[in-house]
């Protein structure tokens, strides 16, 4: 069959599509993937051998200015005309979007031309232009058992799980080091509200020589963790990146995060409790925490609650209870099937 990949403008949009693609094309399907200008370049070196790339005009319509909102919209449907137009020639049997504005053109060029389509939603809240999209779509793939927002379209929805790296895979429910050891994370910029809250909990715990830290934060903060940790004599390692993320997961007894799908699913993958802190200005973080903390692997809790008197009285009490730790990892693992799911729906 002919496929037609369509991805979003972020990383987290483009990974999944690409381990898609490549198991598609492992299965002898003739591959082709569009995106837009962000991701080019991430896409033309992940993309299997002999898949054809095609570049969208479009952008996300999230901008606060009225005027950029409909340039964005404009750039949109110009695109979508233009895959239509090429629809028409070189119609694929399939449509896979991957969500973000730059899959849209292709779900409605593949609607105009009966082409049947599968949407992904990557979180536990559905974003605004895959509900757009929505309308257009015959099978909505999910990466949580549960969605709000899915609009009632009669599309069905399955549950498929979300694609991740080779390595978290490789590492796929790994016993836990039992040596306290606790890793920080806010993603490739950090988090401030971690860097303020976390070293000042663990300062105040009265039994905090059982723990090592392994704090990322953005460049600037380095220095200043680096001191605060030696000072109240505290064993860290403080980085502004972590190149190895499956290895630092793996090494960690407990994560304390955001809650991206992603970073979730992750998680979820190896098997690790986790304190999630969702970025307060997006409800789908809040949603992924949400689903994440129902399972009783960790706790979800709101940035105006995550405070250091909290958070040092939780790590006490997890520290001090190694067995409330295993059976939370425990609960945290879900296994991921995602890429060869998908790949069967997709194709069925």
């Amino acid at each position: 069959m002919k496929i037609w990949i369509a991805t979003g403008g972020t990383g987290g949009h483009v990974f999944p599509a690409l381990s898609v693609a490549t198991e598609l094309a492992s299965r002898g399907h003739k591959i082709t993937i569009s995106c837009d200008g962000r991701v080019r370049e991430m896409v033309r070196r992940g993309a299997p051998k002999g898949a054809k790339i095609v570049h969208v005009w479009a952008s996300g319509v999230g901008a606060k200015s009225r005027l950029k909102q409909m340039y964005a919209l404009f750039k949109i449907g110009v695109s979508a005309v233009a895959l239509i137009l090429r629809f028409a020639f070189l119609r694929p049997n399939r449509v896979v979007a991957f969500g973000g504005y730059a899959s849209v053109p292709a779900v409605f060029a593949a609607h105009v031309w009966h082409v049947p389509t599968f949407l992904h939603e990557q979180n536990a809240a559905i974003g605004r232009a895959n509900r757009f999209a929505m309308r257009w779509v015959k099978t909505l793939m999910t990466s949580f058992p549960t969605v709000s927002g899915i609009p009632e379209t009669g599309a069905r929805v399955v549950y498929t799980g979300l694609p991740v790296r080779g390595d978290f895979l490789s590492a796929s429910a790994a016993p836990l080091t039992g040596a306290g050891r606790l890793l920080v994370t806010g993603g490739s910029l950090g988090a401030q509200i971690l860097d303020d809250v976390v070293p000042s909990a663990i300062a105040a715990m009265k039994n905090n020589k059982k723990i090592f830290v392994t704090h990322q934060t953005r460049p600037e903060n380095v220095e200043r963790l680096q001191r605060f940790y030696a000072e109240n004599k505290i064993r860290a390692n403080v980085l502004s990146f972590i190149h190895d993320m499956a290895g630092a997961i793996v090494g960690a007894d407990l994560v304390i995060g955001r809650s991206g799908a992603s970073t979730v699913v992750e998680l979820q993958t190896i098997g690790r409790p986790a304190i999630l802190v969702p970025l307060n200005i997006n409800p789908d973080q809040a949603a992924n925490a949400a689903s994440f903390a129902k399972t009783g692997g960790g706790f979800a809790i709101e940035q105006s609650k995550f405070t250091p008197r909290w958070l040092s009285s939780t790590l006490a009490e997890l520290f001090d209870n190694p067995s409330r730790l295993e059976k939370m990892a425990q609960k945290a693992y879900v296994e991921n099937n995602a890429v060869t799911t998908i790949a069967d729906v997709v194709t069925k």
